[in-house]
This record gives C-alpha cells, sequence and structure tokens, in this order.
C-alpha cells in the first residue's frame, strides 16, 4: 500500500473517517448477509447473486483497505496556521473574469471536485499555491 502522506482539512479526515465507519459497520454486515443468502440456492459455480455479492464484497474490502491507509497516512491542516492572503488547501478563493465580469468562487482541495481546484494543480500553483 502507498504510504505518501495525503493532506487534509479537519472536515476531510472526518468524512474519511465516516465513510469507514458505515462501510465496516453497515455495508459489510450487509454484503455479508447476501452472500449467505446466495450460498442458500445451492450451486454457486452458476449463481449470479454469490458472483455479485462475492465482486462487492471485494470492492468494499479494497475500499476499507484504502481508506485506512489514507486515514494513517493524514496530515490535518488548520486554516489559522495560513495568513488570510495565501492560497493554500483549504482556502477559498475568488476568481474575477476581466472580460465578462463574472466571479467564481474555488475551494483547494485535495481530491478533485467540482468547482474547487486540486491542491498542487497548475491551477492552484498560479494562484500561489505550492
Amino acid at each position: 500500500m502507498n504510504d505518501k502522506e495525503i493532506v487534509l482539512t479537519r472536515d476531510g479526515l472526518k468524512k474519511l473517517e465516516d465513510e469507514l465507519d458505515d462501510l465496516k459497520s453497515v455495508h459489510r454486515r450487509e454484503v455479508n448477509e447476501r452472500i449467505r443468502q446466495a450460498k442458500e440456492f445451492g450451486d454457486i459455480s452458476e449463481n449470479a447473486e454469490y458472483e455479485d455479492a462475492k465482486q462487492e464484497q471485494a470492492f468494499v474490502e479494497g475500499r476499507i483497505l484504502k481508506l485506512e491507509a489514507m486515514i494513517r497516512n493524514a496530515r490535518v491542516i488548520d486554516a489559522s496556521d495560513y495568513v488570510a492572503d495565501e492560497v493554500h488547501l483549504g482556502a477559498t478563493i475568488k476568481v474575477k473574469e476581466t472580460s465578462s465580469g463574472t466571479s467564481h468562487d474555488f475551494t483547494i482541495v485535495a481530491p478533485p471536485r467540482p468547482t474547487r481546484r486540486t491542491h498542487g494543480s497548475p491551477t492552484s500553483r498560479r494562484w500561489g499555491a505550492p
């Protein structure tokens, strides 16, 4: 597993922890129940329900491993550690189009999301982020 440091806001870390908790406490149990029920149908070699549940189980277990690694390698940043006029992870910036005069707000985040820019992306670096 890649042990690369993950830079997150407190909110981002909380979302990962919540997803991990949900996968472990709810989805894992649901998938195991689906597998148990599919086995009751008899021959699992030609059982689409069983195959589907096993694939979902593999996805859930893989996602759990990934989330655990991300949380283990997380470095939480705090907006109060930065001055207000710097572009940094977690900062919300306003960009004004000179031609039309319209402005757009963007938040610098780690994973890409709509109306947000990834920390370290060419766009965020152009605005002054590392």
